[in-house]
């Protein structure tokens, strides 16, 4: 998931980019280590950026010289971290699944069941995307409409599956699992849009997702 990416150690390729040392230093030198940290916090401070555009004026807002400017780096700087909008988009929807992965760590859900837990992680994230809806809803579309590979579903799908059956990995799933918890992503987000258009109020989301999840996770 991921199409986004940090270039690190290329030349300066034209002007307003940040310098980078044309010759790296040791991966194990302090200068490296340095210029490791900088770069995530750079990096983290353009994604924060294009979330608190976007929790404005949804994706429109995301315009990149726009991003650059709130997060004090050169447009060139910008690109070179993230060479489009939608890497940049997918870049915000990561750093949303980061934090809901946080908390399910920090307090984990304690549902006797799989469906259970299940809807517990959905409906937190409901709850945390709906705390900025128009960047709820610029996320989702952009993803739906998205031309580049996206970690949002296969993430979502591996997080149900480890709270759903104690830890079970994609890679350890069988294929009829994991096809049953990506519907139930999959559910989780047709329902999530429909909040977002005024169609579903949050008890019918919650209600339709705990029906889905009992039909589809009966046998875990």
């Amino acid at each position: 998931m991921r199409s986004t990416r940090v270039i690190t150690d290329v030349a300066e390729v034209g002007p307003g980019v940040d310098p980078v040392p044309r010759q790296a230093s040791a991966p194990g030198s302090a200068a490296h280590g340095v210029r490791t940290r900088n770069q995530h916090q750079r990096r983290k401070r353009i994604v924060q950026a294009a979330a608190a555009l976007a929790s404005r004026g949804g994706v429109e807002a995301m315009q990149m010289r726009t991003v650059a400017e709130r997060a004090g780096v050169a447009l060139g700087t910008l690109y070179r971290y993230f060479p489009s909008k939608m890497d940049l988009v997918v870049a915000v929807v990561g750093e949303e699944l980061d934090l809901l992965e946080s908390s399910i760590e920090r307090r984990p859900p304690q549902a006797a069941t799989p469906a259970g837990r299940a809807v517990d992680v959905l409906m937190r994230a409901t709850r945390g995307l709906m705390r900025e809806p128009e960047l709820a809803d610029a996320l989702i579309r952009s993803l739906i409409m998205a031309e580049v590979d996206t970690p949002f579903g296969d993430r979502m799908t591996g997080l149900l599956l480890r709270v759903a059956a104690d830890g079970l990995t994609p890679e350890l799933a069988t294929e009829e699992q994991f096809a049953l918890a990506g519907s139930l992503s999959s559910v989780w987000v047709h329902e999530l849009l429909e909040m977002l258009r005024s169609r579903r109020t949050y008890e019918q989301i919650q209600r339709r997702i705990e029906i889905a999840a009992d039909r589809l996770l009966a046998d875990f």
